[in-house]
């Protein structure tokens, strides 16, 4: 991109570092006004009023697979796929950059936007968001990598410092920014509200400027979270190119008299004015685009959805069920899926799967359904079946952008249904709907299978999985503890007095538990299959760019399946504090 627009009087470069109003950029001489939209997961783009909570309605899109969910396929490949199906239904729309990914990593279970980012691990991460870039940008639309940087909780997240260390800071929080950047170039990188360290990111030119781009070489345009900006003289100042939404004329008018008197370096406002020029003309290049192929679209989720399933647990292969076997389906989430989370990601989704209709087309023997609050009737229904099918799971109110959850646990009337069900009938298979970890230590179901957030495929995955027409492949992309009390940032989320201090350091996630021995309900990487594989060869060599390793993974059962291999590299003689040298293994022969 080109650093600087020579064209450009210093009130339109003023003018063209903040947006025209809620979503599109100013229109400014030869350069056209583009279009925003959210978009991490499904395009969000608005129609008539405006707001940044998915409050307003939108076009319909397809929702994909939010982040929890695609990050559990261990695919790169299916982001990719996803990300080049919510550009062209962006393209179609005349968007020219949908906001996503979102990669901060998931600090604590607590975290109320969870669903939207993929993992507790910087590698995972990385690599599934290049690949959403990678695929989004092959067709023309830019990303915008949110939120940058060290903005993992709701609570208070305007305002809240997150006070954290240097080496945490590169090995962890910045990890994942610093490779999808160098790799995937996204057209723009979104600066979050909050503080690291004191510093409002909008205003600290270590991160957006020395970091962003002197070490790292970023020429893409940063973008402000909407409402993130307090001072634009300082922001420019800093590295920040434009501040949306559009704060009004005043504001302009005031960068512009800061270059006249000197309190702006007019090289600083040129070369933000200049990338956001760029920005607009490489939109340009991407031209009209035809409609999507919305059915097409909704097959890549279904597809996407069945492999993000993880089988937790299958004692005495429960699953998968027999068509022939009596089901009795409980659960409002098996009637009214909840698919996505709530907030800005929201979409107004094409079409939904609904799961209790697509059992019942798939069985050929009889399926009844009972709602949660009826529970005489769910307890006798499941008495009456071969196969009782539980859904449990959180609700639209329980996590959400904008707060942080308080527990991890499912609600208490649901456990205590669940415990009925059990009772009633031992062959039960519990189903799981959540954005966020819920506590699975209080189900003595034999089979329980993470559903996450699938998307509006949901019904059609589930039961595809449920049948074993898709053989699960799904991995855990975050721990599941035991309890609430035993997580890395038990003492010290969500902060105090304005400030939240990162005292666990590099050991969040399974770092944590595997350094301190802990015990875990189900671990990163988790997931069953239904049938077998068998690990041998196992060779490592060490060269200058790294370690390959090569192996021979063989399906030893009778049926076809995926296997994710999973190496985990330490150090066991290091001079520093290091994640554990070794993880649990696979089966070997």
């Amino acid at each position: 991109m080109h650093s600087e627009d020579p064209q450009l009087t210093v009130a339109e470069q003023a003018t063209l570092t903040s947006g025209a109003d809620y979503w599109t950029t100013a229109q400014i001489a030869d350069l056209d006004s583009i279009m925003l939209t959210d978009g991490p997961h499904g395009l969000r783009k608005q129609e008539g009023a405006s707001d940044h909570l998915g409050l307003a309605g939108s076009v319909a899109a397809t929702c994909f697979p939010p982040a929890v969910g695609l990050a559990q396929t261990w695919d790169p490949e299916l982001a990719h796929a996803v990300g080049a199906a919510i550009g062209a239904e962006a393209r179609a729309q005349g968007v020219s950059v949908a906001l996503g990914p979102g990669i901060k990593l998931k600090r604590s279970p607590l975290g109320g936007r969870n669903f939207e980012y993929f993992s507790e691990d910087p590698l995972l991460t990385a690599l599934m968001g290049e690949q959403q870039v990678r695929g989004q940008q092959s067709v023309g639309v830019g990303s915008s990598l949110k939120h940058f940087a060290v903005n993992n909780q709701e609570t208070d997240r305007m305002r809240i410092s997150a006070d954290v260390d240097e080496r945490t800071l590169h090995e962890l929080y910045l990890a994942a920014f610093r490779h999808i950047i160098t790799t995937a170039r996204p057209w723009t990188v979104m600066c979050s509200y909050n503080r690291v360290n004191g510093v409002q990111v909008a205003h600290d030119p270590l991160l957006l400027t020395t970091i962003l781009r002197e070490q790292w070489g970023y020429d893409g345009v940063v973008v402000s979270d909407w409402g993130a900006v307090d001072d634009r003289i300082a922001s420019i100042a800093a590295g920040l190119d434009l501040t949306m939404p559009s704060p009004g004329t005043a504001g302009d008018d005031a960068v512009a008299a800061a270059v006249a008197d000197g309190t702006l370096d007019a090289q600083s406002l040129r070369r933000a004015a200049g990338r956001v020029a760029a920005l607009v003309r490489r939109a340009a290049t991407a031209g009209p685009a035809p409609a999507a192929d919305l059915d097409a679209h909704h097959a890549l989720t279904r597809r996407v959805a069945g492999r993000a399933i993880v089988l937790l647990r299958n004692d005495d292969e429960l699953l998968p069920l027999s068509g022939s076997s009596s089901l009795a389906v409980i659960g409002d989430l098996a009637r009214e899926p909840r698919f996505q989370g709530g907030g800005s990601s929201h979409v107004n989704a094409t079409r939904v799967d609904v799961p209790i209709d697509e059992i019942r087309s798939r069985a050929s023997a009889p399926v009844s359904f009972t709602p949660t609050a009826d529970r005489s009737g769910a307890v006798a229904a499941a008495a009456a079946a071969d196969v009782a099918v539980l859904f449990l799971g959180l609700a639209d109110n329980q996590e959400s952008e904008g707060f942080d959850r308080t527990d991890i646990d499912l609600p208490d009337e649901q456990l205590v249904l669940a415990q009925a069900v059990v009772e009633a009938n031992p062959a039960t298979v519990v189903v799981l709907c959540h954005g966020g970890v819920v506590r699975t230590a209080p189900l003595n179901a034999p089979a329980i299978v993470d559903a996450a957030l699938l998307g509006q495929a949901v019904g059609s995955a589930i039961t595809d999985v449920l049948f074993g027409d898709v053989n699960p492949s799904g991995r855990l992309a975050e721990t599941i503890p035991l309890r609430l009390a035993d997580t890395p940032s038990y003492l010290s989320f969500p902060g105090e007095a304005g400030h939240v201090v990162y005292g666990e350091g590099i050991f969040i996630g399974y770092r944590w538990y595997d350094a301190r021995e802990l015990d875990v309900a189900f671990p990163f990487g988790h997931g069953l299959s239904y049938t077998t594989f068998i690990y041998r060869d196992l060779t490592a060599q060490a060269h200058d760019s790294g370690i390959t390793v090569e192996l021979t993974v063989t399906n030893s059962g009778d049926r076809d399946g995926r296997e994710v291999v999973q190496i985990y590299v330490g150090v066991s003689d290091s001079t520093v504090a290091r994640p554990a040298s070794s993880r649990p293994s696979p089966r070997w022969s």
